[in-house]
C-alpha cells in the first residue's frame, strides 16, 4: 500500500460525523488525522485527534476534508481547503446562493465535491436513468420517492437530482412523494408507455451507506486535479 490519503471529517459530533469516523478505520488507504466538531471534551478518542470548530485553522495536515456539518461552519472549512490545497468533499444542506456558488469558485484551485446523496447504488441509479430516458424517447417518466415521517422537504433531493438525469436524457419526469414510518429512503423511477413499462429502484438499508460513499469518493477525489465533481463521474470516469 502507499501512503494513506489524510482525512479531516468537520462535523464529527454529528450522525454521519460519527459514521464517518467509526467506518474510516476499517478502510485500507485512509487515515482520519482530525475530527472537528463544535466543542470538544476528551482530546484524543481512538487514536484521532479531536479539535472544537473554534480550532480548525490549527488542524495538522491533510490531503481531503469530508464536511458533514451545518451552513455556518461550511465556510471556515471551505476556506482552509482553499488555503491549504486539500480537497473537499461536503454532504451540508441548506446552503445558501452565496455558499453554493463559493464552491465554484474555489473549484478552480481544488477539487471539489458537493453531493445530496453519497449512496453509490443512488450514484449508479442516476447513470441508468439518464441512459434509460435517452434510449425510451416518448415514454411516461415518473419518479416516487419514499422516507420517514420526519421528512420535511418533498420532492427529496435525490429525486430532484434523478429527475435532473432524466431531464437530460429527454425526458419529463413527474414526482410523487410519500412520508410514512422509518423509511431511510427509497427511489423509483418508472418509464411506461403503451403495453411495457420498466422500474428502476433503490432502497436504503441503513444509513451507513451514506458514509461509505463519502469514504470512497475521499479517497478518489484527494488525487484529482481541481474542479468540480460529482459521485457517479468519480465511479464512471
Amino acid at each position: 500500500m502507499g501512503t494513506p490519503v489524510r482525512v479531516l471529517v468537520h462535523g464529527a459530533s454529528g450522525r454521519m460525523g460519527r459514521a464517518l469516523l467509526r467506518l474510516a478505520s476499517s478502510l485500507e488507504g485512509l487515515e482520519v488525522v482530525a475530527a472537528v466538531q463544535r466543542s470538544v471534551g476528551q482530546r484524543v478518542v481512538d487514536g484521532t485527534p479531536y479539535f472544537a470548530a473554534s480550532e480548525l485553522a490549527g488542524t495538522p495536515a491533510f490531503d481531503v476534508a469530508i464536511d458533514f456539518s451545518l451552513p455556518e461552519g461550511f465556510d471556515a472549512v471551505r476556506a482552509l481547503c482553499q488555503a491549504r490545497g486539500a480537497a473537499l468533499v461536503s454532504g451540508t444542506t441548506g446552503l445558501s446562493e452565496a455558499q453554493r456558488a463559493s464552491l465554484d469558485a474555489a473549484a478552480s484551485g481544488i477539487p471539489i465535491l458537493w453531493q445530496a446523496n453519497f449512496s453509490v447504488g443512488v450514484a449508479v441509479l442516476d447513470e441508468l436513468v439518464e441512459r434509460a430516458a435517452m434510449a425510451l424517447p416518448g415514454w411516461d417518466c415518473d419518479i416516487v420517492e419514499s422516507h420517514h415521517a420526519h421528512k420535511r422537504d418533498a420532492p427529496s433531493g435525490t429525486a430532484l437530482s434523478l429527475g435532473e438525469s432524466a431531464v437530460r436524457g429527454g425526458a419529463s419526469p413527474r414526482y410523487a412523494s410519500l412520508r410514512a414510518g422509518d423509511i431511510v429512503g427509497e427511489h423509483l423511477v418508472q418509464f411506461a408507455t403503451a403495453g411495457e413499462r420498466i422500474e428502476l429502484v433503490h432502497r436504503a438499508g441503513n444509513r451507513d451507506i451514506f458514509a461509505q460513499g463519502a469514504l470512497l469518493a475521499a479517497r478518489k477525489l484527494a488525487t484529482r486535479p481541481p474542479g468540480r465533481y460529482g459521485l457517479r463521474q468519480l465511479l464512471f470516469d
